[in-house]
């Protein structure tokens, strides 16, 4: 692969790092509108309405972490293509240092030896900060699903912060309309187990 394209295939993983950003902020605020559905809910007294929203608040929540987390993977990535780039133009750069040296070589040359040496020192410090950026960027990743207690402690925050009894009388077991959101919701965590999979 040429440098040309090795180039390019970066500029396209370092755009598509902030473009998993971007939905992160947006799964974020979609969390933040999700509450105040949950809060006018439980405000009406509709508290399946309000386990709905609940769900809905934690998966975005989820969802935006994955995207951080799944820039971030980007972004390692991105950084080795990058190593392999700089790599690449070292290499290529060797090539002509070494032809250099030849010539210092041979006319005993001490300072310009001395400065090819420099030259040749520096180029492999870019590499190495380079190499300990891309390990430090690596995280530990973790799949991420939505627990029912989760869901009833959010909707006991919400409740609490506006001022408002909350009224929990629908039995364990009655789903009604939420298992259209528990549906949902089992798709997205079989998605996060597969990526976890992927990951290891």
């Amino acid at each position: 692969m040429s440098i040309a394209s090795m180039e390019k295939h970066l500029f396209n993983l370092k755009f598509a790092a902030k473009e998993m950003v971007r939905n992160s902020k947006k799964c974020e605020k979609e969390e933040k509108a999700e509450k105040v559905k949950l809060k006018k809910a439980i405000q009406k007294g509709n508290m399946e309405g309000a386990r709905i929203h609940a769900e809905n608040a934690i998966r975005q929540k989820n969802q935006a972490l994955n995207y951080l987390k799944m820039s971030a993977r980007v972004d390692a990535v991105s950084s080795r293509v990058q190593t392999a780039v700089q790599t690449r133009k070292v290499t290529q750069s060797l090539g002509g240092v070494v032809k250099s040296m030849d010539a210092a070589m041979r006319s005993m040359n001490l300072e310009k030896i001395s400065a090819l040496m420099d030259k040749f020192e520096h180029q492999f410090e870019d590499l190495d900060v380079q190499s300990s950026y891309m390990d430090s960027a690596m995280g530990q990743t973790v799949a991420t699903n939505i627990p029912q207690n989760d869901v009833d402690s959010l909707m006991s925050q919400v409740a609490d912060e506006a001022g408002l009894e909350l009224n929990m009388e629908l039995p364990q077991g009655q789903q009604g309309s939420v298992g259209i959101s528990t549906a949902a919701s089992a798709d997205q965590d079989e998605l996060t187990q597969r990526l976890a999979r992927l990951r290891n």
